[in-house]
């Protein structure tokens, strides 16, 4: 098989789909690797390296997308991206489906298999392809909500760890999973006062077990989010549905409740926001303003911390490319739950029925896609 990486192009984007090690592995199994020239640099990794390593650099993303039987990236195909993609051709990247319907439309017209690695799932219920972008991501959401309380960032000038004689920061969380998790850890240390709030009872038990004495766990409710609004300087939202649009859990009339210069991260922002106000923004204009509180919504956080963020996410998807490059499709998500979990969209039909019932779109289930 040829398995082809483009160059990634969303703003702020620098983070790279294969590594050396990757390319290297692909080879041994007998695959081609095409990489478009310069699609490394930003994580360090150079044409040369990836050269040695076996793959042919390629000068444009057009030669990637005409020849590769797999296209491998991070971020979803962009609208310039459309038209270069190819009946049959698998796209194994972050889709985030449920954040636009221009993508899901466009990707079903262009008739690929479209794997997605944020519905790739083990049994056990874990997503193995999401969990290091987002440990990166609520890692982030507090550095970032930190420097976005300074106030010549428009925030209410607040220290998040505050100093002896004055009281720390509010850190409020919506979700205890992994975005939430790694957040309350980051602001705890940092010496915030958290909450996290999560409607998982045993997960709260679980992080109530391991968290530091100054993170505060409680089951989430409209009432007790209410009232948690009024107390945050920083609001964290991590909430995750499977496949789906994040539920709205905080209305913009909710939001007169904060402080103002309080400061909001959606990290769910890729999968439409838990912030009814929240829209994408990008790393070059991070931030707008409404109701008087700050609205951090990047969709690629970890794209602003490359070298971390490519390995973390390599290691987990490349025995993944390595099975569908090895099989085919259908035989790789035939043999592996996992895979058969990310199937997004196949020739033109929507398996995924998230997608479909968001979009009031026919729903074809996979087996009838995979019986060959």
């Amino acid at each position: 098989m040829i398995v082809g990486t483009p160059r990634e192009i969303k703003d702020g984007e620098y983070r790279v789909a294969l590594v050396p090690a990757g390319v290297e592995q692909l080879r041994k199994a007998g695959h081609e690797v095409l990489i478009e020239r310069s699609a490394g640099t930003g994580t360090g990794i150079s044409d040369e390296q990836c050269g040695e390593a076996g793959a042919e650099i390629v000068e444009t993303a057009e030669e990637v997308y005409r020849r590769a039987d797999m296209i491998v990236k991070v971020k979803e195909p962009l609208p310039q991206e459309y038209p270069l993609i190819r009946p049959g051709q698998i796209v194994f990247t972050y889709f985030h489906f449920a954040a636009s319907e221009e993508l899901t439309r466009a990707m079903i017209k262009s008739g690929a298999v479209c794997v997605a690695y944020e519905t790739v799932e083990l049994p056990d219920g874990s997503l193995p392809l999401l969990a290091p972008m987002s440990e990166v991501a609520g890692r982030m959401a507090v550095q970032q909500g930190a420097k976005h309380l300074e106030r010549p960032m428009q925030g209410r000038g607040i220290l998040l760890g505050g100093v002896p004689g004055v009281a720390p920061a509010h850190v409020v969380i919506l979700g205890g999973g992994v975005v939430g998790s790694n957040a309350a850890r980051v602001a705890a240390g940092m010496g915030a006062d958290v909450t996290v709030l999560d409607i998982n009872l045993e997960r709260l038990r679980y992080l109530d077990d391991v968290m530091s004495r100054n993170v505060t766990t409680l089951y989430s409710n409209v009432y007790t989010i209410r009232e948690k609004l009024k107390e945050a300087d920083l609001l964290i939202g991590a909430v995750l549905v499977r496949g789906a649009r994040a539920p709205v859990l905080v209305t913009r009339d909710m939001l007169k409740l904060m402080k103002p210069g309080a400061v909001i991260v959606d990290v769910a922002v890729d999968q439409g926001g838990c912030v009814e106000t929240i829209h994408p923004t990008t790393h070059s204009d991070p931030t707008y303003v409404v109701e008087g509180v700050v609205h951090y919504a990047v969709a690629n956080m970890p794209g602003a911390v490359p070298v971390t963020s490519t390995y973390a996410l390599t290691n987990e998807t490349l025995p993944y490319v390595l099975q569908l490059a090895n099989d085919g499709y259908p035989r790789a998500v035939l043999s592996n739950p996992a895979l058969e979990a990310g199937l997004s969209i196949v020739e033109g039909r929507v398996v995924m029925g998230a997608i479909a019932e968001q979009y009031g779109l026919p729903r074809t289930p996979v087996e009838e896609v995979l019986r060959r």
